[in-house]
C-alpha cells in the first residue's frame, strides 16, 4: 500500500545542543543510571517504556521530585486494562505539586483582550490559594466534594482550582459561552456544592454579560451552598453571592494544610460531547493526571523551570487542565481569554514577544485561519525564545506544516499532539530528540502502548485504522461520575475490542514511527477541534415550533469540519433566511457559538434504523460520496438520496 508520504518531507532536526540539553535526554541518562539499559534513541526508550512500564512510570515519579509517599506497589490487575490500579499505596496532593515554587518570579502572566492584564508570583499565587482554600473549608468544603467554575481563562481559575484540589475536592468547568443549558446538562449530573463565576467576559472587543445565565443555572443547581462572583467585567449592579474579594480576605495560616489523597482519588470531572444523550462525567485521578502531566510536558515538550507556557483554551477543554499543570515543573502559565483576532491577527504573538513564550499552544484551525490571513509573525516578531509549538485540537494539514516553518519560525519543534478529554492527555505528542516530518505527529507517548488496529482487531503498520492502546496506564479515568455499574464507561473504551482501549480515532502509524491523524472515527461533530455533540444541537433546534426533527452531520470542509443541519419543517413551510437565522442563534444562545451550524437545509425525511434511530453515519457518508456499509440495517433507505451531491454543500 502506498501513501502520498511514503517519502515524508523532512521539516526539522533538533541540533545536538538542544537535544543535550533537553529534559527527555536528561531522563534517559537517569533511566540508564538507575537500570541495566541502554538507549540508542526515543524509539528504544519508547519501546522500554512499553515494555517495562511499571518501571518507567516509577522512575519518572522519581525523576520528576513528585510531592508524595509513593508506596511499595506500582501496579494492580496490570493485565486487565479496565480494572488496573496504579500506585494503589501512594498518598499525595495535587495541588502541593503544583505550589512547590515560593518566590516572586512570575508564576501567571494574563491577559483579557485589551482590557485587562496582570501578573502574579509565585508567593502570590500561594498565599491567594491559602486564603480561597481556608474560605472553602469555613463553607464545609471537604474531600471528595465537588466544586465547579463557570469562568474564563484567567489566574482567578487556576487559584480556585488549586484551592480545591488542596482540600481533596472535586473540580470541574465550563467556559461561560456556554448555554445555561449545556452548563445544567453537566453539573446537574456533578451536584457542585460551590460555583465559580464571573459577572461578564470579553470577547471580539465587547463585553459579555453572563449574570442572568448565571442565575439560571444556581436556580437548577439544589446542591449549591455558595457562590462565589468574580468581577472580571466590572459590571455595576448587585453580585451574584460572595465576592471573590472577600474570599482572598480570610484569615488563613501561611502554609497550606494539604490534604493527602489517594493516587486514584478523583481530581477532576471532565464532560464528553452529548452525542448520544447528557455529556458522559469523565472522572480523572489525582496521580494519573499529574505524573502524565510532568512526562507530557517534561519529556515530550521540554518544559523546564523558568519557561513560558501558552496554550489558547477556554476552562471547557481539556487543555485548561492540561496547561494549569505547567506549574508542576515551574514553568510560568501565559493565559489568554478573548478573541485571537481581536484587535488583529497579531494579539497572541504580540503576547508571545511581551513575555517571552517558550511554548506556543493552539488548535490546527487557529494556525490555518492565519494562513488564509496571510500573516507572517516570522517578519513581524522576534519570538526569540519560542522552542515548541504544539497543535490540537482537529488535524493539522500538510500545508499548515509548510506554513509554519515559512511563516512562524524555522528552528521550532512543531508538535501535533492528539489525545482527549477521555485521557485529559495525549496518546500521540512532540519530541524535542526527534525530527519532524512534513504531515506527522512525531510519535507516541512514552508509555503509551499505542497500536493501529484493523476491522479485525489486528496490528497493522502503514495502514489506516483505529487508534487503540493495548496496555494500561495511569491517566485513564478513574470512572464516569454516576455510572455505578460501569457499563458506560466499559461501552466507550472497551465493547469495540477485548481488554484494549479503543479510542475513536482513524489513524496511520508511519514507518518513521510517527502518526498520521485523519479523523474521528465516529459521529462526534468536531468543526475548530472541538468535540461537540448532536444530541445538544438536537435538544434546542426541535423545540422551534417550526421545526419537526432533524439531523446534523460535519462535513469535511478546508482541512477542518463544518456543522451541517438538515430540518424537517412542519408541512407548508419553506426554509428561508429568517428562519435559518433563527435556528443559528438559538444554537448559538443555548449552547455555544462552537455548535452553530454552517449549513442548514431542509429536507423532507430522516433516514432511520428499523428501530427508529437516526443515523448520522449514513448521512455523513452519502454527503461524502462514500458507500453506505449497513444500508440493510435501515427502515427508510431512499430517503438517504436527497442528501446527495447538495449544492450548498459543495463549496
Amino acid at each position: 500500500m502506498t501513501h502520498d508520504n511514503d517519502n515524508p518531507q523532512l521539516l526539522w532536526q533538533p541540533d545536538p545542543k538542544r537535544i543535550r540539553d533537553s529534559r527527555l535526554s536528561a531522563f534517559i541518562a537517569f533511566v540508564e543510571q538507575q537500570t541495566a539499559n541502554s538507549f540508542a534513541d526515543y524509539h528504544a526508550l519508547y519501546q522500554w517504556s512499553i515494555d517495562d512500564s511499571e518501571n518507567f512510570w516509577s522512575l519518572l515519579w522519581d525523576f520528576c521530585e513528585v510531592v508524595g509517599d509513593k508506596g511499595e506497589q506500582l501496579l494492580v490487575d496490570g493485565d486487565d486494562i479496565e480494572h488496573a490500579q496504579w500506585f494503589p499505596q501512594a498518598r499525595l496532593n495535587f495541588a502541593e505539586n503544583l505550589l512547590r515554587e515560593r518566590s516572586d518570579e512570575i508564576a501567571i502572566s494574563f491577559r483579557a483582550e485589551d482590557q485587562l492584564s496582570y501578573q502574579l508570583s509565585y508567593n502570590q499565587v500561594y498565599v491567594q490559594v491559602a486564603a480561597v482554600a481556608a474560605w472553602l473549608r469555613q463553607q464545609g468544603v471537604a474531600k471528595g466534594d465537588r466544586v465547579a467554575a463557570y469562568l474564563p481563562n484567567m489566574p482567578e481559575t487556576v487559584i480556585a482550582m488549586l484551592a480545591t484540589a488542596s482540600l481533596g475536592a472535586i473540580w470541574t468547568s465550563t467556559s461561560p459561552d456556554f448555554g445555561e443549558d449545556s452548563v445544567i446538562d453537566r453539573f446537574g449530573q456533578t451536584e457542585p456544592v460551590v460555583l465559580f463565576c464571573v459577572d461578564g467576559y470579553f470577547y471580539n472587543g465587547k463585553t459579555v454579560d453572563v449574570r442572568v445565565k448565571v442565575n439560571t443555572i444556581r436556580a437548577a443547581l439544589p446542591t449549591l451552598r455558595h457562590c462565589v462572583e468574580i468581577s472580571l467585567a466590572q459590571l455595576p449592579g448587585a453580585r451574584n453571592g460572595t465576592d471573590w474579594q472577600t474570599l482572598l480576605a480570610t484569615e488563613h495560616q501561611d502554609n497550606i494544610d494539604f490534604v493527602a489523597t489517594e493516587f486514584n482519588h478523583p481530581l477532576y470531572i471532565l464532560y464528553s460531547s452529548g452525542t448520544t444523550g447528557r455529556p458522559k462525567c469523565i472522572t480523572h485521578k489525582v496521580g494519573g493526571v499529574l505524573l502524565q502531566h510532568l512526562k507530557e510536558h517534561q519529556l515530550q515538550s521540554d518544559i523546564k523551570k523558568g519557561d513560558r507556557v501558552f496554550y489558547f483554551t477556554t476552562c471547557g477543554w481539556m487543555m485548561w487542565n492540561w496547561l494549569v499543570s505547567a506549574l508542576a515543573s515551574r514553568a510560568m502559565l501565559v493565559l489568554y481569554d478573548g478573541s485571537p483576532f481581536y484587535p488583529d491577527g497579531n494579539v497572541l504573538w504580540d503576547f508571545a514577544d511581551e513575555v517571552g513564550m517558550t511554548l506556543f499552544g493552539t488548535s490546527a484551525k487557529y494556525v490555518d485561519a492565519l494562513k488564509k490571513a496571510g500573516l507572517a509573525p516570522m517578519q513581524s516578531h522576534r519570538l526569540s525564545d519560542l522552542r515548541t509549538l504544539c497543535s490540537t485540537g482537529s488535524v493539522l494539514a500538510p500545508e499548515s506544516f509548510d506554513y509554519v516553518y515559512a511563516s512562524i519560525k524555522q528552528d521550532l519543534n512543531l508538535a501535533s499532539i492528539s489525545g482527549g478529554t477521555d485521557i485529559v492527555s495525549c496518546f500521540v505528542l512532540g519530541s524535542p530528540i526527534l525530527p519532524v516530518y512534513r504531515g506527522q505527529s512525531q510519535c507516541r507517548g512514552l508509555g503509551m502502548a499505542v497500536e493501529v488496529f484493523n476491522s479485525q482487531g489486528q496490528a497493522v503498520m502503514d495502514e489506516k485504522g483505529e487508534l487503540v492502546c493495548t496496555r494500561t496506564f495511569p491517566s485513564q479515568p478513574v470512572y464516569f461520575w454516576g455510572d455505578d455499574t460501569g457499563e458506560k464507561y466499559h461501552n466507550a473504551y472497551f465493547a469495540r475490542f477485548d481488554n484494549v482501549w479503543h479510542h475513536g480515532d482513524y489513524v496511520r502509524l508511519t514507518p518513521q514511527q510517527g502518526m498520521v491523524i485523519y479523523g474521528r472515527s465516529d459521529a462526534t461533530l468536531n468543526p475548530g477541534g472541538v468535540r461537540i455533540g448532536t444530541a445538544e444541537i438536537y435538544r434546542h433546534v426541535e423545540q422551534l415550533e417550526e421545526v419537526m426533527e432533524s439531523i446534523v452531520i460535519g462535513q469535511d470542509h478546508d482541512n477542518d469540519v463544518r456543522v451541517v443541519l438538515f430540518v424537517v419543517l412542519q408541512p407548508g413551510l419553506e426554509l428561508d433566511q429568517e428562519l435559518t437565522g433563527k435556528i443559528q442563534r438559538t444554537v448559538r444562545a443555548k449552547c455555544s457559538p462552537r455548535h452553530v451550524p454552517a449549513r442548514v437545509i431542509q429536507v423532507t425525511e430522516i433516514p432511520r434504523t428499523k428501530s427508529g434511530k437516526i443515523v448520522e453515519l449514513a448521512v455523513r457518508d452519502v454527503v461524502h460520496g462514500r458507500s453506505i456499509q449497513n444500508i440493510g440495517a435501515l427502515a427508510n433507505p431512499e430517503a438517504l438520496e436527497q442528501y446527495r451531491d447538495i449544492p450548498e454543500l459543495q463549496d
